[in-house]
């Protein structure tokens, strides 16, 4: 009997193999991306000392709108990008979190690019 692959474990190889390559520093952290079907998240993290910086997400309290489309993940992206800004970060390593480069995944890393994070 043939059995379907399990997406989420897949997804799950390729971030590990994703993340051999990318390190997060304090001058450039990492900005990783986990999205769900209803929310998105995104953190900023410097890897050397194991912490996060900044997080946005569409559980936030001033978020208005669904984290499960695309508009909602522009708006997490903006929203990520002014908090860094504000914290004085402005270049990032962009960390996929083992996701295809399209759709809510582009939406965020996009409108994070145009909110002034370069990466």
């Amino acid at each position: 009997m043939l059995l379907k692959a399990d997406k989420n474990k897949l997804r799950q190889k390729r971030h590990l193999r994703i993340r051999s390559h990318i390190h997060g520093t304090a001058d450039r952290p990492r900005l990783n991306v986990f999205r769900s079907l209803a929310h998105i998240y995104v953190q900023i993290i410097d890897d050397e000392k194991g912490v996060t910086l900044i997080a946005a997400s569409s559980l936030d309290k001033d978020f208005e709108g669904s984290g499960g489309n695309i508009e909602g993940a522009k708006k997490v992206g903006a929203a990520i990008a002014k908090k860094a800004l504000a914290a004085g970060i402005t270049e990032v390593v962009f960390d996929r979190g083992g996701y295809i480069y399209h759709g809510r995944v582009k939406a965020l890393a996009e409108a994070a690019r145009e909110g002034g994070l370069k990466f």
